[in-house]
């Protein structure tokens, strides 16, 4: 079996609220699958029935394979949350050790230093006088120190340096090199376009939009293009054509909205306008969150 999660029909209300509604989909071994969706979407609630955390009102959820309640299940299971709690009184290679202790094929000491970048004086460190910093890294040492196979992040960069979220990501790439499937949710978009290959976006406790993230972007119906012009040349007259939305000019350069960039690039040739350096945008993930997000209108 390929599968690492499976929904079915998942569904989970509170009282009189549905957090998650009738939720189908599956995430394979190896695959790097961001969740994103504007707060109250949902995400939390799916993660923690992922987790085990809590039980889905209807439906079935199976983790590789198995019942995600199963203590086989949870020793495959790795989590890094945003908010991070540590046993204070201990050193950090005191707490890694106890934790790796819990599982029966932990990661090396070595590997988890190698993997997150850990210090030899972040591990003398005690847990209630960590940095921020330092805190990020020991999560993610946690996260891994079970050699899981299923990896889940809750916002994981938040507080990081950008050298630190760099060192993240690509220790993140390798992992999934390995096999490892990463499932993590974000504010940060561009985060989600650099890393994930497929992105679940989420509204109402329904899955909106599942894709990668160029195919998620290719929703979005808005096209740029933008080019320069010599300074004697006007571009006024584009302004006839229907196909052309808006035209704007930002810092010598000209960008015109449309709906489709190849009438735009004929048009520009037609009224030959001296256009160069033209680049055309497809749309950013931003703005496929922003169109996908704020429309009742499901996309699949």
């Amino acid at each position: 079996m390929n599968e690492a999660i499976r929904l079915t029909n998942v569904s989970k209300s509170f009282q009189q609220k549905t957090a998650v509604n009738h939720l189908n989909f599956s995430i394979n071994k190896g695959e790097i699958v961001a969740i994103l969706g504007p707060n109250g979407a949902g995400k939390t609630t799916t993660i923690s029935i992922i987790l085990g955390l809590l039980k889905p009102s209807t439906g079935d959820i199976h983790i590789l394979g198995q019942d995600p309640k199963n203590k086989t299940v949870r020793e495959k299971i790795g989590v890094m949350m945003q908010e991070v709690s540590m046993m204070p009184g201990l050193k950090i290679h005191e707490i890694l050790t106890l934790i790796r202790s819990y599982y029966p094929s932990p990661r090396s000491l070595k590997d988890l230093i190698e993997l997150t970048g850990l210090t030899e004086q972040d591990l003398k460190t005690q847990a209630e006088k960590l940095s921020g910093g330092q805190k990020r890294r020991v999560s993610f040492a946690l996260a891994l120190a079970g050699n899981p196979d299923l990896i889940i992040f809750d916002e994981p960069t938040v507080g990081m340096d950008i050298s630190s979220r760099n060192r993240f990501w690509q220790t993140i790439r390798a992992l999934a090199k390995q096999g490892k499937t990463i499932l993590f949710s974000t504010h940060y978009l561009q985060e989600a376009d650099d890393a994930a290959q497929r992105i679940l976006l989420f509204k109402d406790g329904k899955i909106v939009a599942d894709g990668t993230p160029s195919e998620i972007k290719s929703k979005i119906t808005n096209q740029t293009v933008s080019f320069s012009l010599d300074s004697d040349m006007s571009f006024e007259k584009l302004y006839q054509y229907p196909e052309i939305q808006q035209i704007t000019r930002n810092n010598g350069r000209i960008y015109v909205n449309s709906t489709n960039a190849d009438k735009v690039l004929a048009i520009i040739f037609q009224e030959k306008l001296g256009a160069h350096d033209i680049q055309i945008e497809r749309g950013k993930l931003e703005d496929a969150f922003e169109q996908l997000t704020s429309t009742n209108k499901e996309v699949i």
